[in-house]
């Protein structure tokens, strides 16, 4: 077999898997419903977490739950699967406030760094800012 027509059978392989997988529903993206489906999804991994509020990003593909005691349930669409974390202010490696309804969030977890969020209301990311809050102070920055 010639070189050019088993580089086109490779190519056409390929091509074909990708489509399939994208056909199937492999890029879907998971979106939150709602604050009920953040806590049923978030109580799967934590059984035993009580949660107080959930605040959701507004692309929904995000919820933060204020877990008490200085901790943050997170729950974050991550291509169609859903990731949980329980995070503490000591967990957190950078916070910055884009404006007043957007934060970025940096954590030292190697699994999942964080990344920026969008609020629909900015009293949601200044709560959340707040729950985060790194103790170091030269760790904080805020927009300007």
């Amino acid at each position: 077999m010639s070189l050019p027509v088993l580089v086109a059978i490779v190519a056409f392989g390929i091509a074909l898997s990708v489509a399939a997988v994208h056909f199937t529903g492999g890029s879907r993206t998971a979106m939150l419903v709602d604050a009920d489906q953040a806590l049923r999804r978030f109580a799967e991994d934590f059984p035993d977490e009580v949660i107080a509020t959930v605040r959701l990003t507004a692309d929904a593909r995000t919820a933060f739950l204020d877990l008490g005691r200085g901790r943050t349930g997170i729950v974050h669409g991550v291509g169609d699967c859903f990731l949980t974390r329980i995070v503490a202010s000591g967990d957190v490696t950078a916070l910055n406030a884009i404006d007043p309804r957007s934060i970025s969030l940096r954590l030292a977890d190697f699994t999942w760094k964080g990344g920026q969020f969008v609020f629909s209301d900015a009293d949601d990311a200044g709560a959340v800012m707040a729950a985060l809050k790194p103790q170091a102070p030269s760790q904080i920055r805020e927009a300007a």
